[in-house]
């Protein structure tokens, strides 16, 4: 008869402490496993004072025991827990980024963009953990399908920071019809500056000039979002 994990000699019990997550996740599955079990299974290994399991219910205790708080934990953030280093830090954080890409990817796959409700769903997704601003814009052809997302700058949305001339120069080789700005408020409020309506409208009337539209401005946080568009600003 075939060897099954319930044997005695073969049971998750019987295994070292570091082990018991990875057998269990082949007896039963992935979706078997609690969230600090997968993490256990990323750490590898524990040290003389704590399993691997034990540095994962603090990893997550760190996380407020919450995925998306978890996600935006900088490496350096994870490494002032005694037995996890650099090397583990830097696993975790990967594996939390491939998380938010394959649920970012399904979420607006060259899709047709039929409302600011559409982009707004997938910036959520892609922009919530940075904890300072970006600017992102997304590229759209004749029939406003969406050609290319891509993040222009990180920490500001001044003038200098988001260049007119970078976002046009890069709609021109997306060969882009229309465009789509974006950028978060980690703070949480969603009324916009008048940096950024000076910004939107500094772009606008330089696309002009291409024969490129801009669509919207939009505007992302936790607590919803506002449409520069939805809002007769733009």
């Amino acid at each position: 008869m075939a060897e099954t994990f319930n044997n005695s000699s073969t049971s998750i019990k019987n295994w070292a402490v570091d082990d018991r997550p990875r057998e269990k996740l082949l007896a039963n599955g992935a979706a078997s496993l609690s969230d600090s079990e997968l993490l256990a299974i990323l750490i590898n290994n524990g040290n003389k004072e704590k399993s691997a399991v034990d540095l994962a219910k603090e990893i997550l205790k760190l996380g407020k025991n919450n995925l998306n708080e978890l996600g935006k934990l900088s490496v350096h953030d994870m490494t002032k827990i005694k037995g996890i280093g650099p090397a583990k830090a830097v696993t975790l954080s990967a594996a939390l980024e491939l998380g938010r890409r394959r649920q970012a990817s399904n979420a607006l796959p060259k899709q047709v963009v039929h409302s600011s409700t559409d982009i707004a769903g997938y910036l959520h997704i892609v922009l919530k953990d940075y904890a300072y601003e970006v600017f992102a814009v997304i590229f759209l052809n004749r029939a406003n399908k969406i050609n290319h997302f891509e993040i222009i700058s990180r920490g500001g949305i001044t003038g200098t920071v988001a260049d007119p001339r970078m976002i046009l120069k890069k709609a021109l080789e997306e060969e882009a019809t229309s465009i789509v700005l974006c950028h978060n408020h980690p703070s949480g409020n969603l009324k916009p500056s008048k940096a950024d309506e000076d910004l939107t409208l500094k772009i606008k009337e330089a696309a002009k000039y291409f024969d490129i539209r801009v669509l919207d401005h939009i505007i992302v946080s936790e607590d919803g979002y506002f449409s520069f568009a939805d809002e007769g600003i733009l």
